[in-house]
């Protein structure tokens, strides 16, 4: 979900550029003591899904996989180790990991086999036949029903003997989702995937007597669908501590905005705008035209129902409070996509079809981040403030003491005043990045013809470089910057190109399958990217790191 100015290098849009008048935008003014005090150390890392690790079984997981990567990153001295949101996926949306059907499910697929077998749920020989996965590209219409097969004959190895303790402590600990999440999976099975408000109305608007039925009848649904969770967050826990262990933050990502058909909005109604009769969203998300699109991005996700009857949504401050505890337990650090939505959003007719004739509307502001400040305590935000970003939104993330996000790739397209240059850096609370998830890798950048070739020549001018090696300039731009925290997409750290790309925006099919195989995480890389980390002082040792 990205204002379609973030795509690529070219011409940022200037950071006092406003859609709305400034009366309207503008936050109390004031000194205020930022609520969100942030480590001050220099640090490096790696942006790597978790679904592009290499392995032998189509995708990447939580197995020894990614606690392999683990030890990579800190023999290269990272501290940091980044990755996409961690919901469950689903093919009629690419798999796209930011149109999930629940804002705290865990992605089965990330369940590793060979976990199973550590756990005595599989017995070896149930994974010694697995399909010719490619090493370099996630095919799900493969990956997908092998992996659920295992899965289910996990669950019926399981359901043949007493749950153990820690199946009831987790069930019992995460009811607030877990329950709803969990019926909401059986139902879609029970309807063929049928989006939620096309169910029968008793069960699409939550009547108790048929809610109650629906669990009854759907009990081993049910059970099944917590058992997956389960599993992902048993493996999760044992990474988690693994990367504590070597002294590595895991720093992950939530979408502003949830998918429609999910669980969450089935489940809490009354947070989303919604049309009463159809249970249809009356408004949708999105952004508006600009330099990159005539028409603007029509995103589709309901509007958030920030005030009932001119007061706070008490309901929805409160699925929010546990959404963002459930990630302070998961995570050290966490990107908020689209941070500019709580400032002020983009709001879409639902019968347009594109986003032009929408509207700005206020954001909750610097209230929200107050009711959140107990759910946020421990957890480092990470404000994307990408593409158009007005001055009431930097304001409201410096208010707070937000990090920003600087990439590189978007600093060459204008001149010597561009943001994204280093040498333009207002102070050190930022994350600075060669690329994101969502733009090309810089070697594809500077291959790419469309790329103005005056774009090219000011970074080998900024560089010192004569573009030979064009991935190690980023590099090194990013390491050598003010910026607390430097980080690196592993395509870039490799000097891959386009081909390795993980997503181009407003296409909707052929995303998020690069997987990095396992023969480039080599000793000398590691080697590489430690020298390089230690030499622009972004090692940190526990008695290095000062908080504020």
């Amino acid at each position: 979900m990205k204002s379609s100015a973030d795509r690529e290098a070219g011409r940022p849009k200037d950071a006092s550029a406003s859609f709305i008048s400034m009366n309207y935008c503008m936050e109390s003014s004031g000194t205020i003591e930022a609520p969100f005090p942030y480590d001050r150390a220099r640090r490096c890392g790696i942006l790597l899904h978790i679904s592009s690790l290499p392995g032998r079984f189509g995708i990447g997981q939580l197995g020894k996989e990614a606690h392999s990567f683990l030890d990579f990153l800190s023999e290269a001295g990272q501290s940091i180790w980044q990755f996409l949101p961690l919901g469950p996926t689903e093919s009629g949306l690419d798999h796209s990991p930011y149109m999930s059907n629940s804002a705290f499910a865990g992605n089965p697929l990330f369940i590793s086999p060979g976990s199973l077998v550590e756990m005595g749920l599989l017995h070896g020989g149930d994974t010694n036949r697995v399909p010719a996965f490619s090493e370099y590209l996630v095919n799900f219409e493969q990956v997908e029903p092998y992996l659920w097969s295992i899965v289910k004959r996990a669950y019926r190895n399981f359901s043949l003997r007493s749950a153990p303790p820690s199946f009831r402590t987790f069930c019992d600990r995460h009811s607030f989702w877990l329950d709803d999440y969990a019926l909401f999976m059986a139902l879609k099975e029970r309807y063929r995937q049928l989006a939620w408000n096309r169910w029968p109305a008793g069960i699409a608007r939550r009547q108790p007597n048929s809610i109650d039925r629906a669990r009854k009848e759907l009990s081993g649904k049910i059970g099944f669908y917590r058992f997956v969770q389960w599993l992902f967050y048993t493996e999760w826990t044992r990474l988690k501590k693994r990367a504590e262990a070597l002294g590595i933050r895991l720093f992950g990502d939530i979408p502003i905005y949830v998918a429609p058909d999910s669980a969450d909005v089935w489940a809490n109604q009354e947070c989303f705008e919604l049309d009463p009769e159809t249970l249809e969203p009356r408004v949708v998300a999105g952004v508006p035209p600009d330099y990159f699109s005539k028409t603007g991005q029509r995103w589709g996700n309901p509007i958030y129902r920030w005030k009932v009857n001119g007061r706070p949504n008490e309901r929805l401050y409160r699925w929010w409070r546990m959404r963002l505890s459930h990630m302070a337990r998961l995570v050290h650090v966490l990107r908020i996509d689209h941070f500019r939505g709580f400032q002020a959003y983009w709001q879409v007719p639902a019968s347009e079809p594109t986003a032009v004739k929408g509207k700005w509307v206020r954001g909750p502001g610097r209230y929200f981040f107050e009711q959140m400040r107990d759910a946020l305590e421990g957890l480092e935000i990470v404000a994307e403030d990408l593409g158009s970003i007005t001055r009431p939104v930097i304001r409201l993330r410096e208010e707070l003491g937000l990090a920003g996000m600087k990439v590189l790739i978007f600093a060459f397209g204008s001149d010597e005043k561009n943001s994204y240059l280093p040498h333009n850096f207002e102070h050190t609370n930022f994350y600075v990045y060669s690329g994101t998830h969502d733009n090309n890798t810089v070697v594809g950048w500077y291959m790419d013809p469309k790329v103005p070739e005056s774009a090219k020549a000011r970074l080998r001018k900024y560089a010192n470089s004569d573009g030979s090696r064009i991935h190690r300039d980023f590099m090194r731009l990013s390491y050598g910057s003010v910026a607390r925290a430097a980080i690196l997409p592993m395509q870039d750290v490799l000097g891959f190109g386009s081909d390795c790309r993980m997503n181009t925006p407003s296409t909707s099919r052929g995303n998020w399958r690069w997987r990095l195989a396992k023969r480039f995480l080599t000793a000398d890389v590691a080697a590489d990217l430690h020298s390089e980390a230690e030499f622009y002082a972004r090692i940190q040792n526990d008695e290095d790191t000062q908080k504020t």
